[in-house]
C-alpha cells in the first residue's frame, strides 16, 4: 500500500488532530465533511487488518450514493483490493494491513446490532429528529469495543460530521452540555480553498439570509422557531396575477380525508404566480371534479403527495395518485416525497429570491395558512392548528419546479 498522504484545509487539519474520545467536524456548505469522514476513517482502518470500521449515514440512499462510493475510490487509489457484499452493506479489504467497513443507517437505530466496531464515524446525525439522533449515537457508542488484533491497547472512537441544523442533538452534545471527550472543530465554506471560486457566492444567492449563518459559516443558529415559511410576506409577494384561460396549470395537491387542498399556479418565466385555492375538498374525486368543473380546454399538471399512489382519500380500491390519471391529469410525483426541510428551504428560497408570489384575494386562506404556520416544540411544522394543508399543497409543486439544489464543487479530492 502507497503512503497516505492527505490534503486538508485547516479545519480539516485541526480535527485530525484531535485526540479526544468523541470528536466532531461541524461545518457549513462545500467544507469537506464526507471527505473528512472518509479520510479519517480510512486512517483508522490502516491500524490492523482485524479492525472493523463503522461508517452511518441517514438513509440507505446515502450509503449507496455517497459513502460506499467514495471508500471504493480510496481504497482503489491506494491499490487496496476489496469485495463490496452489498447484501450485508460491509466493504471486505484483501490487504494484511487493512481493516474493513461496515456500512449502516441512522433511520432505524434498533437495527444497530450484531458486531462490534474499533471506530466509527456518523453522517449528518443532526438532519434525523433529536430523539432518534440522541437513541442512535447510544446505539452506535455501545457497539464501539472491538479490540484488534495487532493494536496495543486500542482506544475506541466515535465522531460525528455535520452541517449544524439548530439547537438540535449536535448542539448540545458538542456545544451546551459538553461532557469528558466531546470536542468540537467548526468550519466555514470559506475555509476550503478547492472551492470554485463562485461557490460562495453561488451560496448566497441561492440561500435565504437566515440560513446563510448555518449552511454557509457553520454556526449554531434557531432554525425553527417562530412562523416556518418566514420569508413570505403578504404584502410584497401579493400579485394581481390570474389564469389567463389557456396556459398550462401546475396544482400542488394534499391528500386529507374530508379536507384535502390543492394551490392552483401558473409558471411564467421561472416565476410562480398561485392564483387559485381549493380548501375543504371532501375526497379525491370532488377534488377532481372542482378542478374539472373550473378549469377547462387546458393542460392540467398535478404535484400530489407521492404517499398517495399507496392510499386512496376515499376507501375506494384505487389510489389517489391511479384516480388523477385516470381523470386526464398529468401527474408529477417522484417516488417519495422531499424531506420535509427541503420543501420549506424551496419554499422560502423561492419568496426570498421573488420567484413565488401569491394572489392574496383569490387565495386567502393559503396566504393566512403562510403566515400562520408554526414550529411546534420538536422543531416540526405543527398540523395541530390546520394550517398545514395548502403550504404542504404548494409545497410539493415548489419543490418539484423550483428545488434548492447545492451547487456542485467540482473541486480537487483532498486526498492525494
Amino acid at each position: 500500500m502507497r503512503q497516505v498522504q492527505i490534503k486538508s484545509t485547516q479545519p480539516q487539519a485541526d480535527f485530525h488532530a484531535l485526540t479526544c474520545k468523541h470528536p466532531a467536524f461541524i461545518g457549513g456548505f462545500g467544507t469537506g465533511k464526507s471527505e473528512t469522514m472518509a479520510n479519517q476513517a480510512f486512517m483508522d482502518a490502516s491500524h490492523s487488518s482485524d479492525a472493523l470500521i463503522g461508517l452511518y449515514e441517514p438513509t440507505y440512499d446515502l450509503v449507496r450514493l455517497i459513502m460506499a462510493p467514495r471508500i471504493e475510490e480510496k481504497l482503489q487509489q491506494y491499490g487496496i483490493r476489496y469485495r463490496y457484499n452489498k447484501s450485508e452493506n460491509i466493504i471486505y479489504s484483501s490487504n494484511g494491513q487493512f481493516g474493513d467497513f461496515v456500512l449502516r443507517t441512522l433511520d432505524n437505530p434498533s437495527r444497530i446490532i450484531g458486531y462490534e466496531t474499533y471506530r466509527a464515524h456518523v453522517d449528518e446525525i443532526d438532519t434525523l429528529k433529536e430523539d432518534k439522533a440522541r437513541e442512535a449515537w447510544i446505539k452506535i457508542i455501545a457497539r464501539n469495543r472491538q479490540s484488534p488484533a495487532g493494536v496495543d491497547k486500542p482506544f475506541n472512537r466515535v465522531s460525528a460530521y455535520s452541517t449544524p441544523e439548530g439547537f438540535k442533538f449536535v448542539y448540545k452534545a458538542w456545544k451546551k452540555e459538553v461532557k469528558k471527550g466531546y470536542e468540537m472543530i467548526q468550519a466555514s465554506t470559506m475555509s476550503n480553498p478547492f472551492l470554485p471560486a463562485d461557490y460562495v457566492d453561488t451560496l448566497k444567492e441561492t440561500y435565504p439570509d437566515q440560513l446563510i449563518a448555518a449552511y454557509i459559516n457553520g454556526e449554531f443558529v434557531n432554525l425553527t422557531s417562530g412562523t416556518v415559511y418566514t420569508e413570505f410576506d403578504r404584502v410584497a409577494h401579493d400579485t394581481d396575477a390570474e389564469w389567463n384561460k389557456r396556459e398550462p396549470l401546475h396544482i400542488g395537491l394534499d391528500f386529507n380525508v374530508c379536507n384535502m387542498s390543492a394551490v392552483i399556479s401558473v409558471i411564467r418565466k421561472g416565476v410562480c404566480y398561485d392564483v387559485d385555492e381549493i380548501t375543504g375538498g371532501y375526497d379525491t374525486p370532488s377534488i377532481i371534479q372542482s378542478i374539472k368543473e373550473r378549469y377547462q380546454n387546458c393542460q392540467i399538471n398535478i404535484y400530489p403527495d407521492a404517499s398517495g399512489k399507496n392510499r386512496n382519500a376515499q376507501g375506494a380500491s384505487e389510489s389517489s395518485i391511479q384516480l388523477l390519471r385516470q381523470a386526464g391529469f398529468q401527474v408529477l410525483a417522484k417516488n417519495k416525497n422531499p424531506f420535509v426541510k427541503d420543501r420549506i428551504l424551496a419554499m422560502n428560497t423561492s419568496f426570498s429570491k421573488n420567484k413565488h408570489f401569491v394572489n392574496v384575494k383569490r387565495c386567502p386562506v393559503h396566504a393566512s395558512n403562510l403566515e400562520q404556520q408554526v414550529y411546534n416544540s420538536a422543531g416540526d411544522p405543527d398540523k395541530t392548528q390546520g394550517n398545514d394543508h395548502t403550504c404542504d399543497a404548494i409545497g410539493y409543486q415548489i419543490h418539484y419546479n423550483f428545488p434548492v439544489i447545492k451547487p456542485a464543487t467540482n473541486a480537487s479530492r483532498m486526498i492525494v
